[in-house]
């Protein structure tokens, strides 16, 4: 809380924006991330006549807030079709307690709500999973790549079989940047070729994603879904490592001693994407079905396959 005015009422302001230089009351501050979003939205041709929607929702700040947003801007228009899906991890004492307020908040907002596990679909919990591996000589990466590229298989899937035209995720500005940041320190220009904000179809099994956020503050995000009164998950995964957390805190460091650099690696790299996008396309990357799944993959098997069917 600030101990100063708005900057555009009488009212006493609740958030500084150091990049805007300007105070924002509670009113203004909800305002803007609103109309923010509907700018993103409609800047990226992000939602269309009679679309389906699937949310990728974990019960965090950011995937509650952007599936509160949506169907509040979008409550009038009965074309659209909206549901949740959810992917049990298998994390205990974290990923239950998310997954009950996920289905809390589906029920208060009347959103249809979808629950997958990794044990189901691949026979076992993250958990069993990352206690295996390190057991065995086959161990890659960290646990957040084993989950994330099971996160991302699974939700595509799901999404694209209960008929969704899209997938909308609560990725912010920060996401945004340090993914950028990623895909370039890893030289990995398929994945950065991905990262505009229109969405993109690259295959028929490839349900295309949607960021709202991708133009707002993390911290926004988490002060909107506080004064928005929505219940939220505030602990972090305990599996949380990696270099990407490493980048995180670098961006931070400049953004706390220059306010508004991350937009200028959001700006830089708009204006470079097309670029991007057309050495990809030389390089003739294609994407065919996975030989072992049938989902879509750049490889003769894909990356899910290779790190979770291969060790039952």
């Amino acid at each position: 809380m600030t101990k100063f005015m708005c900057s555009f009422c009488t009212r006493k302001a609740v958030y500084h924006r150091k990049y805007e230089g300007v105070y924002l009351c509670e009113r203004h501050f909800v305002r803007s991330i609103e109309e923010k979003v509907k700018r993103t939205i409609r800047r990226h041709r992000m939602v269309q006549r009679n679309d389906c929607i699937a949310f990728a929702l974990s019960g965090g700040k950011d995937s509650s807030a952007v599936l509160y947003i949506m169907k509040k801007i979008f409550k009038n228009r009965k074309d659209l079709k909206f549901f949740a899906i959810s992917v049990d991890e298998g994390i205990p004492g974290y990923r239950d307690e998310s997954l009950k307020i996920a289905k809390r908040l589906c029920e208060t907002l009347g959103v249809e709500h979808h629950i997958f596990s990794f044990k189901k679909e691949f026979g076992k919990t993250l958990e069993e999973k990352v206690r295996d591996v390190k057991k065995s000589d086959i161990w890659e990466g960290t646990a957040c790549t084993y989950c994330g590229l099971a996160r991302r298989w699974l939700l595509n899937k799901k999404a694209r079989e209960l008929g969704a035209k899209k997938i909308a995720f609560g990725m912010n500005l920060d996401d945004e940047v340090q993914g950028i940041m990623m895909d370039y320190v890893r030289g990995d220009l398929v994945r950065l070729a991905r990262m505009g904000g229109e969405p993109i179809v690259s295959h028929k099994l490839f349900v295309p994603r949607i960021k709202p956020f991708r133009e707002i503050p993390e911290k926004e995000i988490g002060l909107y879904a506080i004064l928005s009164g929505l219940e939220i998950q505030e602990r972090e995964c305990p599996y949380l490592e990696g270099p990407r957390f490493r980048v995180r805190d670098f961006l931070n460091d400049l953004e706390s001693e220059s306010p508004g650099i991350k937009f200028s690696v959001l700006r830089t790299f708009e204006k470079l994407l097309p670029h991007v996008r057309e050495i990809v396309k030389k390089e003739g990357v294609k994407i065919r079905k996975c030989e072992k799944c049938g989902e879509p993959s750049s490889q003769k098997i894909c990356k899910t396959c290779e790190l979770w069917r291969k060790q039952k």
